[in-house]
């Protein structure tokens, strides 16, 4: 379904989210029109969703108030977490709604699904909410970016670190698309690399069910010491709850989210999150620079909301786009997206959610990961608070390493 315009201005966001009849010729010609295709009422709706929309508006906002002369419209669609229904909606952008870019693009299966799209009308993608490292890999393209994580970054940063402090042990609930089979894929190498082992794992089709019961019992049974979860969102939340309630975590068990966000924890709350071992690489309380980037959202974002690192990639990813469009001039940008991620690749990122960066010529965007935990209730200070930092992986060792990809694009 179309996200309409009604909801959309009642979250505070000028953006114009509806294809209606296209604008006019002349209007096209000169105006960059961004697709922000995301989880807007399913599972995701919350670590995509209304604050991606906010974060992309920022960037527009942050962009034009600098550059008046450039004319940014965001039009915004909910893929329902349906590959069919996303790129039904993609290809309707590009045919006939005058898309030039697309950003968030999850889940998985919507961004991989694009990709031919993408390439055949010579547009640009912007993934910041899809996971799988193939977007940068076997499936990678010279239309593409993959912003903000990736299954292999996640995983190398939470399955190694734990391993070397005695989670040894793993069992995976994973959810059954392309990102949980990716994710589950990473940190299974990481964990065997490091000395440990994986007792097991179930797969259950995403967004199917609230009751993990079954699930962890399972775990329970294995010995594992870890219980990872290749999933996310709500069913994250469920899964972390039912733990709780089951004691796990008493009896030593840790628990750890390959792909975690703080929106995941301020939804199920410090009592339940507390201990969770996770990665990110964005935080907004991280230093001087995501603090400010904070305070310049926050108007936008109902009391309590925090962006992510997918939603930050949002505000990221498409600010990078937008210099690199000045650079070209908006003819030439909306002429090719090709040339367009060139230049990007070109250009140094430097924003206040990631700070200094890079983009590989496989499509990966580069910046540090950050290993969390999250606080216990009687050490957060203030709404937001959650997190306390454990080690930081370098720009460089934070990816996996172009040659281990297999990108068709960066073969000479």
């Amino acid at each position: 379904m179309q996200w309409n315009r009604r909801d959309i201005l009642a979250s505070g966001l000028a953006a114009a989210a509806m294809l209606a009849a296209g604008p006019s010729r002349a209007q096209a010609a000169s105006t960059i029109r961004v697709g922000h295709i995301t989880d807007m009422s399913g599972v995701y709706r919350d670590v995509e969703g209304p604050t991606s929309v906010a974060c992309a508006q920022q960037a527009i906002d942050e962009f034009t108030a600098q550059n008046p002369g450039i004319r940014v419209e965001l039009l915004v669609a909910d893929h329902q977490n349906k590959a069919d229904i996303g790129l039904s909606i993609i290809r309707q952008w590009f045919d006939q709604g005058g898309v030039d870019v697309l950003t968030n693009v999850g889940n998985s299966s919507v961004a991989l699904g694009a990709k031919d799209l993408v390439e055949a009308r010579d547009k640009v993608s912007i993934v910041t909410s899809a996971g799988s490292s193939d977007l940068t890999g076997k499936a990678c393209s010279a239309n593409t970016l993959h912003w903000s994580w990736d299954s292999w970054c996640l995983a190398h940063s939470t399955a190694t670190s734990l391993v070397k402090t005695g989670g040894d042990k793993w069992f995976f609930v994973t959810a059954d698309y392309a990102f949980g089979h990716a994710a589950q894929a990473d940190a299974t190498r990481f964990v065997e690399g490091a000395g440990g082992k994986v007792l097991g794992s179930v797969r259950y089709p995403y967004g199917s069910t609230t009751d993990f019961t079954s699930f962890l019992l399972q775990a329970r049974r294995s010995g594992a010491n870890v219980i990872a979860f290749a999933n996310s969102g709500t069913d994250l939340i469920n899964c972390l709850k039912q733990a709780q309630e089951f004691g796990l975590s008493r009896g030593g068990v840790r628990m750890a989210a390959m792909v975690g966000y703080v929106t995941d924890v301020l939804g199920m709350g410090l009592p339940v999150a507390k201990g969770l071992t996770l990665t990110e690489t964005f935080y907004w309380d991280l230093n001087d620079r995501t603090r400010a980037f904070m305070e310049r959202i926050r108007p936008k974002l109902p009391a309590g909301t925090f962006p992510n690192m997918s939603q930050a990639g949002d505000y990221s990813g498409l600010l990078h786009y937008l210099k690199a469009v000045k650079e070209l001039g908006v003819e030439k940008a909306k002429a090719s997206g090709r040339e367009t991620v060139a230049m990007m690749k070109r250009l140094p990122t430097d924003d206040d959610a990631f700070g200094l960066g890079s983009i590989r010529a496989d499509g990966r965007k580069i910046h540090p990961a950050y290993l969390f935990q999250v606080k216990p209730p009687e050490e957060s200070r203030q709404v937001g608070d959650i997190y306390k930092l454990v080690s930081t992986v370098g720009a460089e060792e934070a990816f996996r390493p172009i040659a281990d990809g297999g990108c068709p694009i960066t073969r000479s």
